[in-house]
């Protein structure tokens, strides 16, 4: 098939997959999927403060105040999403975003007001940002193939937010892991 062929069938195949062409499994997937993901944000909202405040390290703390911004700005970009595809936003249960919060819980009730808590928070919002990473991933890869090119767009916006919420933690953890272990070996 030439370039052009292969360009026009591309384009044809995406219009299509945006109307569904009797593909509602697929499209019941994304959906069920951004409905996931909305109600993971919104859970999100109501844990950061939380980890914010237990935090001892005023960097770790300011990220996740800065985190909690993002976070918020991820909502709405979730209802766009769902405006793009004419649906109301509803919230499905994410069992997965609810244990990893469960995960933040335990750190701050597992440890003192320290580094060696700041270290246990950092791991725990490493793995919500690894899920949430996971999840946009996985959304943006399906909004591609059904031709929601919209939504690629706001999918990248958010895992580019996403992947430097990490690469920030990384960082931080970096200072916080070093000051706990000479905490530990003074």
């Amino acid at each position: 098939m030439k370039t052009a062929e292969k360009s026009q069938s591309k384009a044809a195949a995406g219009k299509v997959s945006a109307q569904h062409n009797g593909n509602d499994q697929l499209h019941k997937v994304f959906e069920e999927e951004l409905k996931d993901i909305y109600w993971a944000e919104k859970h999100l909202t109501k844990a950061l403060p939380k980890m914010s405040e237990a935090s001892d390290s005023n960097e770790l703390k300011k990220a996740y105040a800065n985190h909690l911004e993002q976070t918020k700005g991820h909502i709405s970009y979730v209802e766009k999403v769902f405006d793009l595809l004419g649906k109301k936003a509803t919230a499905k249960k994410c069992d997965a975003m609810e244990g990893l919060v469960k995960e933040g819980e335990h750190a701050i009730e597992d440890y003192e007001q320290g580094p060696g808590r700041d270290v246990a928070l950092i791991i725990a919002a490493q793995k919500i940002e690894h899920y949430e990473i996971a999840a946009y991933g996985s959304l943006k890869k399906l909004a591609l193939v059904m031709g929601l090119e919209e939504c690629v767009k706001i999918f990248d916006e958010v895992l580019k937010e996403e992947n430097n919420a990490d690469e920030l933690l990384t960082s931080i953890a970096e200072k916080v892991n070093e000051a706990a272990y000479e905490m530990e070996n003074a």
